[in-house]
């Protein structure tokens, strides 16, 4: 099926306050997953591999990383006339206000896609920090099919799911007839799609294809900001919206606990994420690392990325990312160290002494459980990092974040030799 008639819009995230401290200095579709991607990674890839050739990232917050990731991975040659373009907030004749939500990001944004060689027949609008495969083409097809003016993707939930999404109630021919926005418990009666079964509730996943036509009309006659809350209710009593569902693994990596579950799950026998698929690879930059080199260790159900120097580690159900550099008799447990972006020199090391710090990476005797390990963080030697109660406050210092029991340690942290986390 041609998608040339096709373009995808992803939609670069807002400030992504949850993921903190992850998203204290880049931009949430930048953040690492999986020892060597990035989440942004994800949406680009499913949009490559479903043949969807044109596509457009809108970003506004600490997104320079995000640009630099974008920039460096996805170039297309010159006998194609697809792109990966970046269209950032900024200010022009018509408008000087940044983005202040989907839609409104989106409705900037359409006098670009009028521009856009090839007029496009449908616009599909994904998110930029979920976790997911599903083929675009099949969900394309069933768009056409339906001649719908709008459909949204949709996972089914149990009701005691429900109330953390918006709910769509769709007839037996898959059109949405009702729309309630994270309804509480008693508001569930009526919004059945289908009866008699575990999760009789279909979940809104924020991912919409529109015909062109229908997007800019409804964008234009509006000045709502949001399409999850506002525009697609809208839609429902004026246009035709249908569901198609989705049965898969799918995540929303909003919280640090959904984040840091969602990569321990990349590292099970079967994850419910598979990397190694084969006909659907998952794309990102090429850095031309040499491969890990581990000696006298014992790794089991871990994933470890390019680069890494491991020696006499003992290291369970965790992700080690790019450049990860663990020493001897270092222990972690349930952890997501996320590498480094360079390796140091011997003249850095030798500064290192002089300055009192630990080299990037962990060093010997440490012991890790339960915690995340951002980039370029300086952990010293006999340090003790381990798992709290989820039901605890937020804590955060000047080095580490404690949140959702997790321990996170903040991009460039340095941890001093036997301290206690």
């Amino acid at each position: 099926m041609a998608m040339r008639d096709v373009v995808a819009l992803i939609l670069g995230g807002g400030q992504g306050a949850r993921l903190y401290p992850l998203t204290k200095l880049r931009a949430k579709p930048a953040v690492p997953l999986g020892g060597k991607y990035r989440l942004i990674d994800i949406p680009l890839s499913l949009c490559i591999n479903a043949g969807i050739p044109k596509i457009f990232v809108l970003t506004q917050f600490l997104s320079g990383s995000l640009h630099r990731h974008i920039y460096q991975t996805y170039k297309f040659d010159v006998f194609t006339d697809g792109f990966v373009q970046i269209l950032a907030a900024e200010q022009t004749l018509t408008g000087m206000d940044w983005y202040e939500g989907t839609a409104d990001a989106v409705r900037k944004q359409l006098w670009r896609l009028r521009l856009t060689r090839g007029q496009p027949e449908d616009v599909l609008i994904l998110s930029g920090d979920h976790l997911y495969r599903m083929d675009y083409a099949k969900f394309v097809a069933v768009h056409r099919e339906q001649r719908a003016d709008v459909t949204i993707a949709v996972q089914p939930v149990a009701p005691e799911a429900a109330s953390r999404f918006g709910i769509l109630r769709k007839d037996p021919e898959g059109r949405i007839t009702a729309f309630q926005e994270k309804p509480a418990p008693d508001e569930l009666a009526g919004l059945e799609s289908t009866l008699g079964v575990d999760r009789p509730y279909m979940a809104s996943m924020g991912i919409y294809l529109f015909r062109a036509d229908v997007l800019h009309r409804v964008l234009e006659e509006s000045d709502a900001e949001d399409f999850g809350k506002e525009i697609i209710p809208a839609a429902i009593d004026r246009s035709r919206v249908y569901a198609f569902e989705f049965d898969g693994y799918w995540e929303d990596i909003g919280t640090i606990r959904s984040f840091y579950e969602a990569n321990l799950a990349i590292c099970l026998p079967d994850p419910p994420f598979d990397f190694y698929d084969a006909e659907h690879p998952i794309y990102t930059r090429p850095r031309f690392l040499p491969p890990a080199l581990i000696d006298g260790c014992d790794l089991e159900q871990s994933v470890v990325a390019d680069g890494c120097l491991i020696h006499g580690s003992h290291i369970r159900q965790s992700v080690i990312g790019l450049r990860s550099i663990v020493g001897p008799e270092v222990r972690i447990f349930r952890s997501v160290i996320m590498g480094a972006d360079y390796f140091e020199t011997p003249e850095r090391r030798c500064e290192n002494r002089k300055l009192g710090r630990p080299d990037i990476g962990i060093g010997e005797g440490s012991s890790i459980e339960g915690a995340i390990i951002d980039k370029n963080a300086r952990i010293g030697e006999d340090v003790t990092i381990r798992a709290h109660d989820p039901d605890e406050a937020m804590v955060e210092t000047e080095n580490y974040v404690i949140r959702d029991g997790i321990v996170v340690i903040p991009k460039n942290a340095v941890i001093p030799d036997g301290t206690v986390v």
